[in-house]
């Protein structure tokens, strides 16, 4: 008899094709599960500088986070599937680990491959690679 059930998915989103991949594998797993699906979204804050965002720019960027985050949820609605939203400032791996190992009692990590940051994978590795390599959880990557 199986013992630990998936009941509470973690799904990072940062709006690429490859984020709603995982989205959407997460959601069959959550449809297969009775599971719910709580989507991250961390927004990388830059050590302080000398060249700091404009109001303008900020307010964009996170009208386009509120628009992919509902796209989420009503994609999850569609298929009835409880949508949870959270959004962090920080580094994206480190946000994702603690989140998932604190007491959210995630049961499992879906996320996507590669995201948008694409060129800094390049030199400073991918997301789902620091996630997989550090995460005390299950991780199902998706291509």
């Amino acid at each position: 008899m199986i013992k630990k059930k998936i009941t509470k998915i973690l799904v990072p989103l940062d709006g690429s094709k490859n984020s709603f991949r995982g989205l959407e594998m997460a959601i069959t797993l959550a449809r297969q599960c009775g599971s719910t699906i709580t989507g991250v979204y961390s927004i990388n804050v830059s050590p302080r500088s000398e060249f700091k965002s404009t109001a303008s720019v900020r307010d964009s960027h996170n009208k386009e986070v509120k628009k992919f985050m509902e796209e989420a949820k009503t994609l999850s609605a569609k298929n009835g599937i409880v949508f949870n939203e959270k959004i962090m400032r920080g580094e994206s791996g480190y946000n994702i680990i603690k989140l998932a190992q604190g007491k959210g009692n995630f049961s499992m990590i879906v996320i996507g491959s590669r995201g948008r940051s694409s060129t800094k994978e390049m030199f400073f590795g991918s997301v789902s690679n620091y996630v997989t390599h550090t995460s005390k959880i299950p991780v199902l990557i998706v291509k």
